[in-house]
């Protein structure tokens, strides 16, 4: 399987946990605890993978999961596009797709669209090719880079959480000046691991993973390391719904180096 297409309001999750490949991506979810209140699930992702690329989109909604399956819908009705822009030579790519993925968001249609949901989303933009990977993130949906050289200087995160930021009936394209945060990062040389996550996981009773240094130590495969996850803030009575996708790439080529290095 190389794609999938979810949104929680189809297949909720609540007291299971699902575990799925989908190429080297590990896609691992879990609706929340219903002895803990949860009644539903308003995550959501796009996953597609490519010869030499994947794609991802992770969103968490609240109220309801409209915008989430509005958000999902439109992005998967540009497909074709978008998979144009990610064959592109990575020298032009990802300025390409991230002008692409902006027009979308700003495209007056949808935007309009937008204000006959109920509730709102939060979205991560994760795309990898290549020894590079970029995001566009809109909200509180969280991405990780796992590495012994970044580990070393306590670097984890790729995007920190911002909690005033929706895709929805509240609009952060809506405003004058659109507010999301965006970059590109080079992989490291050896494995990478790369781990995108709702934030149930984060806010879980005990707090078991609020730093990045707890989650690596569980991460040690892809596979392993999500079921690890779940099955943990499962124990702990986590309420919030939990999506979290996960994959290792392995760099062989050099990559950037201090000058005096040995």
């Amino acid at each position: 399987m190389s794609e999938l297409v979810w949104v929680g309001n189809e297949t909720p999750f609540v007291d299971v946990i699902s575990m799925e490949s989908v190429g080297p991506i590990t896609v691992g979810r879990f609706g929340g605890c219903s002895r803990s209140g949860q009644t539903k699930n308003e995550d959501g992702c796009v996953v597609w993978v490519g010869v030499d690329w994947e794609w991802t989109m992770l969103l968490d909604a609240h109220d309801t999961a409209e915008s989430a399956v509005l958000l999902t819908g439109y992005l998967t009705s540009h497909r074709l596009e978008i998979e144009r822009i990610l064959n592109e030579p990575v020298e032009s790519m990802f300025s390409s797709l991230e002008r692409y993925v902006v027009s979308l968001l700003e495209n007056k249609t949808f935007r309009t669209a937008c204000q006959t949901v109920r509730g709102e989303t939060a979205c991560l933009f994760l795309v990898r090719k290549g020894k590079y990977v970029w995001w566009l993130s809109v909200g509180d949906v969280l991405a990780y880079l796992f590495h012994p050289d970044l580990s070393n200087h306590l670097q984890y995160k790729l995007n920190e959480r911002q909690f005033f930021e929706w895709i929805g009936r509240v609009n952060t394209f809506d405003l004058p000046v659109p507010c999301y945060s965006r970059g590109i990062r080079e992989l490291r040389q050896g494995i990478n691991q790369l781990l995108l996550t709702t934030d149930g996981l984060i806010e879980c009773p005990g707090a078991p993973f609020e730093d990045g240094k707890q989650l690596e130590r569980v991460l040690t495969t892809s596979y392993v390391g999500v079921k690890t996850l779940l099955t943990t803030i499962e124990r702990l009575g986590v309420r919030d719904s939990t999506t979290i996708l996960a994959w290792a790439v392995e760099i062989e080529e050099n990559v950037t180096m201090p000058g005096n290095a040995k």
